[in-house]
Order: structure tokens, then sequence, then C-alpha cells
């Protein structure tokens, strides 16, 4: 159970990470194009478009963070 375990904490640290508001909206963006494109819109758009604005709102309360020290 221990080397299961230790597996699932690998994946779970790589996936989520130190933040996990970008694995979740990374998650939603996903799951939103999969529904767009099986209703027939082209969505190709919507992930990068969703990673490039999970990392300036990740860069943005890091930099408040960091400010706020």
């Amino acid at each position: 159970m221990s080397r299961l375990r230790t597996f699932g904490r690998f994946w779970w640290d790589f996936v989520v990470g130190d933040d996990w508001r970008v694995a979740a909206g990374v998650l939603v963006a996903l799951v939103a194009t999969k529904l767009l494109t099986s209703s027939g819109v082209n969505a190709w758009w919507l992930l990068p478009a969703a990673v490039v604005l999970l990392l300036a709102a990740s860069l943005w309360r890091a930099a408040g963070k960091s400010a706020a020290r």
C-alpha cells in the first residue's frame, strides 16, 4: 500500500502542485472544450486562452503575496 500511496502523492503533487486553482481551471477548460466540440462548435481556442488567463491569475496572486511580505 505504501507504493500505491507514494505513486498517488507523486501524481497529486505533479498535477496540482502549488496552486490547486490552476489545476481546477485547466480541468474545467478541458471539460468545456469537450462539451463544445461535442456539440459541433470549433473550440480549439478555448484551452490555450484558459491557460493564458490561469497563468496570469496565478502570477498575479504570487506577486501579491510577494509584495505583502
